[in-house]
């Protein structure tokens, strides 16, 4: 069909100046004539005829043309893998188990899908004898558990010492405040409470105790930090050379948009997806909780708490309160993907941050559903929300381009509350010091304050006694401001501590032992404070506006409940932290400075910066070694280490 515009000054209405449209449409015979002609001046040529055959023959083999191209794909990607485990195994073995892992999945993807039904079938007898068993056989089970537990703790506590035992009451206490302070304290569900803090001990045992986890986590968190070091590339282009002298803002934000960009990426191709959706199958047949809680507490090891509801954006008005209220509450207790790599770049070990992250999922389930019990049927199954919204970007360029873009309101976000929150606690500090000089107490301050409300929380962790005060500081930045300034001071305590100067300047504490820092990250691990509760309630009010009323009476409880997720976890991480005190520590370093200085071994290292750490330095000549060492391995640790907050030329030549 052609059109042509025909302007009619006949037909035009000068009042409204419209012009007249007129469609002309050609005869049917008029159409031949035209195609024959243009057939006839357009007669194909060779290459065009093979063209279309090869065209019809491809759209005839599709299917197994694509096969056989993936099939070249991956039989060259198998000859580069085996080519280089030959060549040097160590150095390859971290290909050969991705490449092994990622073969397995496939598989099980594979036959999953194939043989669900028939695999059903074959486990159904078992399962049913388990179930016919059930009543009297779980409390074997449970029984069988408690003995172990405690057995093990008798065993670890002669070995590591007692403060272990103190995380350990820690953690009864808050799984008795929950249960003390629950909405329906009567009707809790202990599946998903018990197997949730056992999964959260699980993890941590594999990865805090045994030589492999840790093994592997440390090169995971130390491959992270790598892989964030590209950011330079981006940021030194930028803003210059000399990007580091203004550190958080050009070195630590564009992290932010770095990752947020990768998570995009990932989000596009479907492996994000694919991980989530693993996890929380996991959480799922383990725990018994809902698929749409399990699916949200999985996503939030990756992305934040505005981001994992989209995984199930169209189940959100259908769920019950208790599972809104679980949602929630995984939001508070994890810290996103995107943050995570400017919590690394601080300087709080990557290892530690990575293991909070994942043990945090299973930890804020177990809060919620004891602090908020299901008490409603759930709607959603596990057959119609496996499900999960995808992006909606066109390309991988495109996802690149949209996470970029997206990181701008982030960053904006958290420069901007940084500031303010600085700013609002350096007026709060000198306004409370004001009204203290009132009363002869000018040292009252904001973290004073916070030091005696969560010191007995941070105690009962397992931190020790006098590192107690620094941590509830610490929470107290966290609740009441956000994570990011509490890691930054954080990330500081750890800087001294490192340095290996006095513990103490003018009695004031200047750092804490490693294990009350180790607990602290975990404690620090969430997104729950004051602030994250108006981004909660917006974020999930603009997902489901029909249950406003429900997300604005369930946030408070959420906040608490991940707060007490997060303290959870680190009273696990106290528990499964092995940092017990060398007592051969006289003994090294009184052989290694007999001679020569020697060499930096981990042992000699580890002991001076114990003993550094414990020596009160009052004056030149006036200095205490700590932990009854002499003056001799003191000056022998200063001389190796040769601190910068430390001046040796103190330690008295008389030994």
């Amino acid at each position: 069909m052609r059109s042509r515009v025909v302007q009619s000054g006949e037909h035009v209405n000068t009042g409204q100046g419209e012009e007249q449209l007129t469609i002309e449409q050609d005869s049917p015979r008029n159409k031949e004539n035209m195609d024959d002609n243009d057939e006839d001046a357009h007669e194909k040529g060779y290459l065009e005829r093979k063209y279309d055959t090869v065209c019809d023959f491809y759209r005839k083999h599709k299917t197994m043309v694509r096969y056989i191209i993936w099939g070249i794909l991956l039989a060259g990607y198998l000859v580069v893998v085996i080519a280089a485990c030959v060549l040097n195994f160590h150095r390859a073995l971290p290909l050969f188990v991705i490449t092994v892992a990622a073969i397995f999945f496939v598989i099980w993807d594979r036959l999953m899908a194939k043989y669900e039904h028939r695999i059903d079938e074959i486990l159904s007898p078992g399962r049913n004898l388990l179930s016919s068993h059930w009543f009297w056989l779980k409390w074997v089970i449970w029984s069988s558990l408690i003995l172990v537990v405690i057995f093990w703790l008798i065993f670890d506590t002669a070995k590591l010492g007692q403060r272990q035992l103190v995380s350990f009451g820690g953690l009864i206490m808050y799984i008795v405040l929950l249960l003390l302070f629950s909405k329906y304290p009567t009707r809790v569900y202990w599946r998903p409470v018990l197997w949730g803090i056992g999964l959260q001990f699980l993890l941590g045992l594999l990865i805090l105790r045994t030589e492999p986890g840790f093994i592997a986590f440390d090169w995971l968190g130390r491959q992270v930090q790598t892989f964030l070091e590209y950011t330079d590339a981006g940021a030194s282009f930028v803003f210059g050379e000399k990007y580091k002298d203004h550190f958080f803002a050009f070195k630590i934000l564009p992290i932010v948009i770095f990752f947020s960009t990768v998570m995009s990426m990932l989000y596009y191709l479907g492996l994000m997806q694919w991980v989530i959706r693993k996890v929380g199958w996991l959480m799922f047949v383990t725990m018994g909780s809902s698929p749409i809680e399990s699916i949200v507490a999985s996503g939030n090891i990756f992305v934040g708490q505005t981001e994992s509801p989209l995984l199930v954006r169209p189940y959100l008005p259908y769920v019950t309160r208790s599972e809104l209220h679980a949602i929630m509450t995984a939001g508070f207790s994890t810290i996103a993907g995107s943050v995570l790599g400017a919590y690394i770049s601080f300087g709080v070990p990557s290892s530690h941050l990575l293991t909070a992250s994942v043990m945090s999922a299973p930890a804020s389930l177990a809060a919620a559903k004891l602090f908020w019990p299901e008490t409603e049927k759930p709607k959603i199954t596990l057959k119609n929300a496996i499900k999960m919204e995808s992006g909606d970007s066109s390309n991988l360029l495109e996802a690149a381009t949209q996470g970029a873009s997206s990181s701008i309101s982030l960053v904006a976000y958290i420069a901007a509350n940084l500031i303010a929150f600085l700013a609002l606690l350096s007026f709060l500090n000198s306004a409370l010091s004001w009204f203290g000089n009132m009363l002869d107490y000018p040292q009252l301050s904001f973290e004073l304050i916070c030091s005696y409300i969560f010191m007995p929380f941070s105690f009962m962790m397992g931190v020790d006694w006098q590192d107690s005060f620094m941590v509830a500081k610490l929470i107290g930045y966290k609740t009441f401001f956000n994570e990011f300034v509490a890691y930054e001071h954080l990330s500081k305590l750890i800087h001294l501590r490192k340095e290996a100067g006095p513990k103490f300047v003018n009695g004031v504490q200047q750092y804490m032992s490693i294990r009350s820092e180790t607990i602290a990250t975990y404690a620090l691990c969430g997104f729950a404070n004051i602030g994250s509760l108006g981004i909660a309630i917006g974020g999930l009010t603009s997902m489901a506006p029909s249950r406003k009323r429900d997300i604005a009476s369930g946030a408070v409880r959420a906040l608490i409940a991940g707060t007490v997720a997060c303290f959870m976890t680190a009273c696990v991480a106290g528990i499964l932290s092995s940092t017990p005190v060398d007592i051969n520590c006289h003994h090294i370093l009184e052989n290694a400075f007999n001679s020569s200085l020697p060499g930096n071994t981990t042992k000699v290292i580890s002991c001076c910066q114990s003993l550094l750490s414990s020596t009160i330095v009052k004056g030149p000549g006036e200095v205490i070694p700590g932990g009854n060492h002499s003056l001799y391995s003191l000056k022998g640790c200063c001389k190796l280490l040769n601190p910068p907050t430390f001046n040796c030329s103190w330690i008295p030549n008389t030994f």
